[in-house]
């Protein structure tokens, strides 16, 4: 399968600094250019920025916060925790495109997935949008000047991090989050660079599902970045169903994603492909329909719910009746 030029890097890195979403490639077919004008990047990145809070359309309205005890990373989570009454959280731990220090890039996204009962967990801090501090966007690049390529400004294991403190609450007496988690409710979950982190923490025995949107490893010796050449090999330590959301061939993660689905044979993997490029549906009003597919495989991998396995399951699922989305599985 082709694999993606290391352009696909600097645009995320760019556009996540700038608060732009981003992330990666296509099989068969040569991946299509993404929009790569600065000056239109960064004005979109700015409209984004006063683009309200909003609270999901899920049953319990949820908020962003951060947390003294948890101080870089940002937490998403039902607003009123007491109306979940007997019901438990499953918790879902999130890379940032770009591996940026955003915890808020994806809010809108991780605001939706918290209003149906979840404690959604970002790495980083609220540096952009609502709650963030006075800042200046970055610098516009001189015409046809290289752009560097920052390193990682998170890691995978600041996902790890989000777990162990999830489940340290979920024990803690006085925690609000006290008995309110079912430890066996644990996603990881990314976009882009945040999604390579990921499939790096998929190994871990606590995790039950996998949700990655526009990524996928890199061939050996192509990755722009050392820290994300975290090589193929990684797809054997998966040890839980997961779920592809890519952006179709226009993704420039298109190729390296359906190269994973095609490697991936020892668990259940489902793929959805749609036709929105690189930045997904992320700025879309609550998270747009990656989120809801995001939901309902959530859902049903973490808490059982048959009607949201309608969408995943046989050759007359949900998704595959919509016309929007082009899917394919193995092992459902």
């Amino acid at each position: 399968m082709q694999q993606i030029s290391k352009s696909w890097m600097a645009a995320c890195i760019f556009g996540m600094t700038a608060s732009v979403a981003t992330a990666q490639a296509a099989p068969q077919a040569a991946p299509q250019a993404l929009p790569m004008d600065p000056a239109a990047m960064r004005a979109a990145a700015q409209a984004f920025e006063k683009v309200p809070d909003t609270p999901g359309t899920g049953k319990y309205p949820a908020i962003k916060e951060t947390i003294a005890s948890l101080p870089d990373h940002v937490v998403y989570r039902p607003k009123d925790l007491a109306s979940l009454g007997t019901a438990k959280l499953g918790l879902v731990v999130w890379g940032n495109g770009g591996c940026s220090a955003d915890g808020a890039g994806s809010r809108l996204h991780l605001e939706e997935i918290a209003s149906h009962g979840y404690l959604a967990i970002a790495a980083g801090t609220i540096l952009t949008g609502p709650g963030s501090p006075p800042h200046e966007p970055p610098p516009l690049p001189a015409p046809g000047a290289k752009r560097e390529i920052p390193p990682p400004a998170t890691h995978p294991e600041s996902l790890v991090k989000a777990i162990d403190w999830a489940l340290a609450e979920n024990e803690r007496k006085g925690s609000p989050f006290y008995h309110r988690i079912d430890p066996r409710w644990i996603a990881v979950s990314g976009w882009s660079c945040g999604g390579l982190q990921a499939l790096q923490v998929a190994a871990d025995p606590r995790v039950r599902t996998v949700v990655i949107h526009s990524s996928g490893i890199f061939a050996a010796g192509s990755s722009p970045n050392a820290e994300m050449d975290i090589g193929k090999a990684a797809l054997k330590k998966i040890h839980t169903p997961i779920i592809y959301i890519l952006g179709g061939p226009k993704d420039i993660a298109y190729a390296n994603g359906m190269d994973d689905v095609s490697r991936i044979d020892t668990q259940p993997v489902f793929v959805a492909n749609l036709d929105v490029g690189h930045g997904g549906t992320f700025r879309e009003p609550n998270g747009g329909r990656e989120a809801s597919v995001a939901v309902s495989w959530l859902d049903w991998q973490l808490k059982g719910d048959k009607t949201a396995a309608k969408r995943f399951l046989g050759p007359n699922c949900g998704l595959c009746q919509d016309p929007n989305w082009k899917v394919a599985a193995k092992g459902l």
